[in-house]
């Protein structure tokens, strides 16, 4: 019989947000998140065998913690067929700040350049623009706010632009206006190519 394991998975990964938000991705190895949490790091190498694989779990676990509070949120809207995005409506006013919105922006690039951690997050986003499909009462409407959002998010996350409090108040209502929308359809102009 083994020995019982007395460090968890959170524990580990706390350490390796920690890292990431102090030291940036490039920094961040197996020893540094041993060393941060004050373990070995065979017991790091435990549950992640790879620095990529510490990496995932970092953003599986993001995606879980987004999931558990957009399913909360969604408890408001019952039966509502455009209860998906107005979640997300809900929770871009609610928007996390500070230590959370910093790690995500350290792990954009990584994610940048490795197909597989973003992997989960494009999964995750095909399940929302799905289901954005299947049941909004207006899907156009519903998906060019989801675009919207997307953008707004972006934005911030990078820090290249935010509006003042009343003016993304007054973005998000007319981002919640856009789903109850049927936009025509439009052709687009064709651009001639630059010589």
């Amino acid at each position: 019989m083994g020995r019982k394991r007395t460090i968890d998975r959170a524990a580990v990964l706390d350490a390796a947000e920690c890292v990431v938000q102090r030291d940036g991705t490039a920094k961040l190895t197996l020893e540094a998140v041993a060393a941060e949490a004050g373990i070995s790091k065979a017991s790091v190498l435990y549950d992640y065998k790879t620095k990529p694989a510490l990496m995932r779990a970092m953003v599986e676990r993001r995606i879980a913690a987004e999931e558990l509070r957009m399913n909360e949120i969604r408890k408001n809207f019952g039966s509502d067929p455009n209860a998906m995005i107005r979640t997300h409506i809900v929770a871009a006013a609610e928007a996390a700040e500070g230590s959370e919105g910093e790690i995500e922006l350290c792990l954009s690039s990584a994610l940048a350049q490795d197909r597989q951690l973003r992997e989960p997050i494009h999964n995750k986003y095909a399940e929302t623009v799905d289901e954005i499909h299947e049941s909004a009462s207006k899907p156009r409407g519903a998906l060019l706010a989801f675009l919207a959002l997307g953008g707004l998010r972006v934005m911030e996350r990078f820090d290249v632009y935010h509006f003042s409090p009343e003016e993304r108040i007054r973005v998000l209502e007319e981002i919640n206006w856009l789903v109850d929308q049927e936009p025509e359809q439009v052709s687009v102009p064709k651009l001639d190519p630059v010589s």
